[in-house]
């Protein structure tokens, strides 16, 4: 009797405890959404943390996305630009990647691909034709990692060679802007001849000679084809004369002093305000100037500031009238992300790289691979004519982007070695045997 009673009251304690873990799974649920059915989990990572308007633009886009879809827990991490490629190369190795991520362009999303971490957005692309359509030519490219899929939309761009020129000191020192090679060496003489340094440069880190001028530069002697031909070593040396030729080039604003005394001991940041302050008549820089400036600068002082192209070389394989550049970041979506949850994922990535977010960050004074108008009042004046000027422009490769992590530090270092006298043909032949063990199978 006793062990009846004993059993019955183990049986009622159980009945008790499963009534109060089910009451307290179905809250659970009800909170999860109106019909009370768990929500869809989605993670997603990027490297949007700071206070700039850019990364400010960006959270309100995934925030809106969060609002408007109560049925999804979405799980938002900003994480600063300085460890972002590390934190996500350790859930790589892991394969626990999150189901949206921004990635780069180049190496890194060419890698996870390799890694079979990614898989393609192209239906969210095609689904929305008019978005798709109005991404600049060569938005894809990095990203089309297989015959008619794409695996990212960029949220910005890299226009890494835009010629910037102070109106001003043009017109009081009666220099024509110039439009051809000749007219830039006789610019450059004509301003050593009044005291003022004809373009800035700050090449402490060496690799803004290469991104900012040397890119563009040859791509005018030799033409972008002759360029990926070499970088996989295809029929094409760097130690072609096409080439040496171009790094002639580069020698040329050298020898004619063509960049202020220290500029391998000057960081970029200096170089713009150097020139910002009027004290050089150029600068070839990328379009991180135009952000950097307008936190910087006041605009009566870039009200007189103009942008152009770098001028076309006699007898060159190359287009004239180029940028040096390519597609920025953007967001990609894991491969292990399926069913509801990749449908959703989709609607996020739309959600912030689609036409209202790329007017956005535009409007933050950022540069978009993507044909958007803007609102002039919210933007310097100097970003408005560098986005219109870019938008109307053919983008060329920037060579840091397809050479090894061994050739490009060859190519940085080696334009700091031309820059202290050192020899062309030294340089282009260091340079090729680096790419050349880089592409040996």
């Amino acid at each position: 009797m006793k062990t009846t009673r004993k059993l019955g009251i183990v049986l009622l304690l159980m009945t008790m405890l499963l009534a109060a873990c089910g009451s307290g799974e179905s809250g659970k649920q009800a909170e999860g959404s109106a019909d009370g059915q768990e929500k869809v989990k989605l993670t997603i990572w990027h490297n949007f943390a700071g206070d700039d308007l850019r990364a400010k633009s960006v959270r309100s886009f995934i925030e809106q996305f969060a609002k408007d879809h109560p049925e999804v827990e979405l799980d938002a991490q900003a994480i600063p630009p300085d460890g972002y490629r590390q934190r996500l190369s350790t859930v790589a190795a892991a394969n626990e990647m999150p189901d949206v991520f921004f990635v780069y362009a180049g190496s890194q999303s060419s890698e996870l691909y390799q890694a079979k971490l990614l898989q393609p957005i192209t239906e969210v692309l095609d689904a929305h034709s008019d978005w798709k359509d109005k991404f600049l030519p060569g938005a894809f490219e990095p990203y089309e990692f297989e015959q008619g899929q794409i695996y990212s939309a960029p949220l910005g761009m890299s226009a890494t060679s835009i010629l910037y020129y102070n109106k001003a000191l043009f017109e009081k020192n009666n220099v024509k802007v110039p439009t051809t090679w000749d007219e830039m060496m006789t610019a450059v003489s004509a301003f050593n001849a009044k005291g003022i340094t004809p373009i800035a440069l700050g090449n402490k880190a060496p690799w803004v000679a290469q991104s900012t001028i040397l890119g563009s530069l040859a791509d005018r002697v030799t033409g972008t084809e002759w360029f990926k031909n070499a970088a996989a070593q295809k029929g094409a040396k760097f130690t072609d004369p096409e080439f040496i030729q171009a790094l002639g080039h580069f020698k040329e604003l050298v020898d004619h002093k063509a960049f202020q005394d220290g500029a391998n001991s000057i960081d970029n940041t200096q170089a713009e305000q150097y020139f910002i302050q009027g004290n050089a008549a150029m600068m070839i820089s990328g379009a991180w100037t135009l952000t950097n400036l307008a936190a910087s600068s006041t605009e009566d002082q870039m009200k007189d500031i103009e942008v152009t192209v770098l001028p076309p070389i006699p007898g060159g394989k190359g287009k004239p009238g180029t940028i040096s550049g390519g597609a920025g970041g953007g967001l990609a979506l894991s491969s292990r992300t399926e069913g509801k949850a990749r449908e959703l994922a989709l609607e996020l990535i739309y959600a912030v790289s689609g036409p209202d977010a790329q007017k956005a960050i535009a409007e933050s004074n950022s540069m978009v691979m993507y044909d958007t108008d803007i609102d002039k009042s919210k933007v310097t004046s100097l970003y408005y004519k560098a986005f219109n000027l870019v938008k109307s422009t053919e983008v060329t490769p920037v060579y840091d982007a397809y050479l090894s992590a061994e050739a490009a530090e060859v190519i940085n270092n080696g334009l700091q070695e031309i820059m202290m006298g050192g020899s062309v043909e030294g340089v282009a032949q260091k340079l090729q045997d680096a790419q050349a063990r880089s592409a040996a199978p």
